[in-house]
This record gives structure tokens, C-alpha cells and sequence, in this order.
């Protein structure tokens, strides 16, 4: 999924926040950046793992009529646009429960989604889900975190696409700092896993991403690029100030990354 790339660099964006038309803007220009996928993220009213800027991006996107269904369309339309990366949808089990099985993989596959991250579904449950998505050329990105040392082995003999391994307990947010032990963790993942480990929660800015490049295969940013999104609304939600809003979000990612 992902051989063309030296370190991953996967953005998390809410589909729908500030609007449709600005989330694919905005994928274009993470892509422009450097991004090796996009992990687009479904609002949801009752997450488990979203600290409170993603939580107030899903309120902003269901205000606009954000749903599942819609999220995907949107990732079609975001091909249509010129995006080349692949698109994995972010998404609790509860959307995907109401929508059926069959009805899901079939929008899946229709709207040209090439990943998939259930973050409430656990490993011991998601066998049958796994599958399916093997079934439907479709990766189920697997989590693993700190209190998985007991199955770090299974999970990551099991990983699809990247693994991805929450750097530290508790929701998604920014982070001053990481525990100490953080490298050790993500060595001991490294053993196991054949698939790139890619690290997430908490990364926000420059010094995090070298520090994290440096001990594993890539990493997964949210909650930072989604809190330079809420800053710039009112530039890129204004016609005349749009390309102005569009171009300090460029130079946020490239400011992250270089």
C-alpha cells in the first residue's frame, strides 16, 4: 500500500468540516504536501477515541449534514478532483452496523476507499470484519496501544496497510510531551509487525514529527491540522479570502513536516 513511500505522513481530516467542497481542497493540498494517504474521518455524536477538537469538527460537519454515506461520496468526489492517494475511512462501528454489511462494502468499493479504521471495534471482534474487507480488496488498519502488550504479536501478524500504534492512553489530542517509554513500545511493535508502524495521538508539531520518524515507520497527525482548520474558517469560508485561507493551511503542513 504503501512502497513508494520512505516515511508515512497521514493526515486525519473530518469530512465535512468546514464544508464538503473545503475538505477536498484541503486532501488536495495534504496530498501537494506530502501526505501518503488521507484518513478521512466520520462525524460521529458518541466517539470514543476523539479528544474535543476532533469532537467539535463532527459537530460542525453533522450541522451540515455530514453522515456516512455522504463521507463517502466524498471520497469519490475527491478522486473525481485528481486525488491519487489512498483514502481510508475512519468511521465507529455503530454507522456501519446501521448501514448492513452488504450495503457498506458495496458503498466502499463504489466510492473508490481503499482503507478502513473501526477504532471501537476490537481485535478479538473484528475477525469477521477483516475478512470481508480482504474479500473486497479493501485494508482493515489495525490499532495496537500500550496496554496491548499481551497481543502486540497477534494484532500486528494480523495488520493490513500500516499498523497503526497509539502513542500514548487516552483520546486523541495535542501533546507537550510522550512517556519515556514510548521508543521502547514502538521497537518492541516493530518486532512483529511486516506491515509499516505508523504512530499517532498526540503528534502536533515539527519536533514530534522528526522524533517519531526517527523510531518508526511514519505518522499519523489529527487533532493538530484539524484545530489549524477550525482557526482558518473564517478564511476559507469567506470567497474573498479563500486561496489566502488555503495557502497558510499549506504552509501549517509543510511547517509540520519540514
Amino acid at each position: 500500500m504503501f512502497q513508494q513511500f520512505d516515511k508515512l505522513f497521514i493526515p486525519f481530516i473530518t469530512a465535512g468540516d468546514p464544508n464538503e467542497e473545503l475538505t477536498i481542497d484541503l486532501a488536495l493540498i495534504l496530498e501537494k504536501c506530502g501526505a501518503s494517504a488521507i484518513e478521512l474521518g466520520v462525524p460521529y455524536s458518541d466517539p470514543l477515541a476523539d479528544g474535543p477538537v476532533i469532537q467539535q469538527a463532527s459537530i460542525r460537519a453533522r450541522r451540515n449534514g455530514m453522515n456516512i454515506e455522504k463521507a463517502m461520496e466524498l471520497a469519490y468526489k475527491m478522486k473525481e478532483r485528481g486525488l491519487k492517494i489512498p483514502i481510508i475511512l475512519f468511521t465507529y462501528f455503530n454507522p456501519v452496523l446501521q448501514l448492513g454489511e452488504k450495503y457498506f462494502f458495496t458503498l466502499m468499493e463504489k466510492n473508490r476507499l481503499e482503507g478502513l479504521l473501526i477504532p471501537d471495534l476490537p481485535f478479538e471482534e473484528s475477525g469477521w470484519m477483516r475478512k470481508k474487507c480482504d474479500e473486497h480488496g479493501i485494508y482493515f488498519i489495525s490499532m495496537v496501544a500500550p496496554t496491548s502488550y499481551n497481543r502486540i504479536k497477534k494484532i500486528a501478524e494480523n495488520a493490513a496497510g500500516f499498523l497503526y500504534c497509539v502513542s500514548s492512553l487516552g483520546v486523541t489530542g495535542e501533546r507537550q510531551s510522550f512517556d519515556e517509554r514510548v521508543s521502547d513500545f514502538i521497537s518492541h511493535v516493530k518486532k512483529y509487525s511486516e506491515v509499516p508502524v505508523a504512530v499517532g495521538f498526540g503528534i502536533s508539531s515539527n519536533e514530534h514529527v522528526k522524533k517519531f520518524f526517527k523510531i518508526s515507520d511514519g505518522v499519523v497527525v489529527g487533532s493538530a491540522i484539524v484545530k489549524q482548520i477550525e482557526k482558518l474558517i473564517p478564511l476559507l469560508t469567506n470567497a474573498n479570502t479563500k486561496q489566502s485561507g488555503l495557502q497558510e493551511f499549506e504552509r501549517f503542513i509543510n511547517g509540520l513536516l519540514h
